[in-house]
Order: C-alpha cells, then structure tokens, then sequence
C-alpha cells in the first residue's frame, strides 16, 4: 500500500484510543481506496511508482488514496449531505485523471 494507517489516522486527526480501535478499519479503508484509485488509473501504483528503477509515488495520487480512505471512514454507510447525494470526492476524480493511462 502507498499509505499507512498512521497517515489515514493523522489525516482524519485520530489520537489513541480511537486510532488504535479503528485500526483494521483504517486498514480495509486504505486498501480499498487504493484499488479504487487503481481501477481508475488502469494501472497498479505500486507497479508503476516507487520501485527500484521508478520514480517515487506522486504526492497526489498518495493524496487521493488518503482523501478517499478518509471519506469513506467518515461516511460508513451511503448517506446524504445537505439534502443531496454525494459521490466520490470531486478531488480524487481531479487527480486520477491526471494519472490516467487510457481514456473514455
């Protein structure tokens, strides 16, 4: 994975009790932004980026994998927000089009 829960829990601004009691929570979470993120993209982050003889993970798609993670940790179920339904933060969409390898 490109993120840890430390980082998940650091972004959602966790501490103790919480962060270790949600801990496998934050764990599911960042693994299934990730591979959100990833069908997304076309490709594997982890085949692309921060290998031997790649370059390091970009910090936005790292960003978009916490900011998703996060939202689904803070929205467990479908909910509503502000009388309306909310999709996938529009961020993630912004940032994963831009590492796309293919188009619609």
């Amino acid at each position: 994975m490109i993120a840890t829960p430390e980082q998940l829990a650091h972004q959602l601004s966790l501490t103790g009790d919480i962060e270790s009691a949600d801990y496998l929570l934050l764990l599911g979470n960042l693994e299934a932004a990730q591979t959100y993120v990833e069908r997304h993209l076309g490709y594997r982050i982890e085949d692309t980026f921060g290998g031997a003889d790649q370059g390091p993970v970009p910090p936005p798609l790292k960003f978009a994998v916490l900011m998703l993670a996060a939202w689904w940790y803070e929205q467990r179920e479908a909910a509503l927000t502000g009388g309306a339904a909310a999709e996938v933060p529009f961020g993630v969409a912004q940032i994963v089009n831009v590492y796309r390898e293919f188009t619609f």
